[in-house]
């Protein structure tokens, strides 16, 4: 094995640690994840034992991490990823007359999730509560568009911001045409 092979397999363990803990996992979460018990997920995150190559590759697909990025010896920081228009995900079943296209990465679900709303006239998107604490942020692109919040209420025309609970129930609807907003939600996690 060459210097650096070893320098690759010595920040391996660092870097998984870090992967779970950025997407908030704990060692059994990992463990039920992955299908790799948690004395071994322990183990490989001290440097105690080196994973086999199936074992890596359970624990990256758990993690939501890129295998090759994990082995790499430099951190890519000078790069820009671009998923291109034709590729963001949409979803177009919830609500009514309501297309939502998914902005943000995978492994920022739950986490800070950015969406672009399409609504036709009169089109809404309702939602039941999500996880305690966390809001979401809209603004308004084109179009006007009413937040219902609990029992709270908020006509946004274009330009404008809001931003509201959304651990209780709430609704965004379009008024008066087609409207266009982009969408944060921020679990409080």
């Amino acid at each position: 094995m060459t210097d650096s092979s070893d320098d690759i397999l010595a920040l391996l363990p660092a870097r998984l640690k870090e992967a779970r803990r950025t997407q908030g996992l704990s060692l059994d979460a990992v463990s039920k994840l992955s299908g790799v018990s948690r004395s071994m997920v322990s183990q490989i995150e001290r440097g105690e034992s080196s994973p086999t190559i199936a074992t890596l590759w359970n624990l990256t697909r758990a993690l939501q991490v890129d295998f090759a990025g994990l082995l790499e010896q430099e951190t890519q920081v000078n790069r820009i990823e671009v998923l291109r228009a034709d590729q963001i995900p949409t979803i177009d079943n919830m609500g009514e007359g309501c297309r939502i296209r998914i902005l943000s990465p995978p492994e920022e679900a739950g986490r800070n999730e950015l969406y672009e709303l399409r609504f036709d006239e009169g089109g809404r998107l309702d939602s039941q509560p999500h996880k305690r604490g966390t809001i979401e942020i809209v603004s308004v692109i084109n179009g006007t568009i009413e937040i219902t919040s609990d029992e709270a209420t908020e006509r946004l025309e274009r330009g404008d911001s809001a931003r509201y609970a959304a651990d209780l129930r709430h609704c965004i609807r379009a008024v008066g045409g087609n409207a266009k907003v982009f969408l944060v939600v921020q679990d409080a996690g």
